[in-house]
């Protein structure tokens, strides 16, 4: 059985033509969606995410853009994952230890400090040369605590809409590409 695919968006809940949500339509995903999504806390936004576990059946991918990768990291650190996350796409991370990030967003202040603890599933970290929320060697830095493969996407911006990132057939690639490192031979992907 194909693993579904859980998005799990940063600030904002990631607007209607970000690939997350677009992602979410083009694949049946299962979202989930903060009570308060410009007020971020480990434990309130982790909650969340373990009730939309909890109610999505068979295996899962998780898929964080920004804030949403610090939710999955805080999630895993404080609960030790789950058997049925398969792993995780980990987009764009925001580094909520650096001043002008939670300057210009104060409620990423909330996830600070970020973790730096293997996660229990494999991962792939996916960042930009140029994010203005996380430089390049702090992206490299989560990924190496993490236990994670590293990616970068170039002089991508924060890889969303603001920076071209609506629709991300290249985002599509390398989540193929972890569906095939992740999954038994037998499963039909995506």
């Amino acid at each position: 059985m194909t693993p579904t695919l859980v998005i799990v968006p940063g600030l904002g809940d990631s607007g209607p033509e970000h690939w997350q949500t677009l992602w979410q339509h083009k694949f049946g995903a299962a979202r989930v969606r903060q009570d308060d999504p410009e007020q971020p806390t480990p434990a309130t936004w982790s909650a969340r995410l373990q009730e939309v576990i909890d109610a999505t059946p068979g295996d899962l991918i998780l898929v964080g853009h920004s804030c949403g990768v610090l939710n999955i990291v805080h999630w895993a650190a404080l609960t030790g994952g789950h058997e049925r996350v398969k792993g995780a796409l980990l987009v764009g991370p925001t580094d909520a230890d650096f001043t002008p990030t939670y300057q210009a967003y104060p409620g990423v202040a909330g996830m600070a400090p970020v973790p730096m603890t293997a996660l229990p599933f494999p991962a792939l970290v996916i960042a930009s040369e140029n994010d203005p929320y996380a430089s390049a060697e702090r992206a490299q830095a989560f990924a190496e605590a993490w236990g994670a493969e590293y990616v970068s996407a170039g002089e991508a911006g924060h890889i969303n809409v603001a920076s071209g990132h609506g629709d991300w057939p290249d985002g599509e690639v390398l989540l193929g590409e972890a569906l095939h490192a992740w999954t038994p031979p037998d499963v039909v992907r995506l």
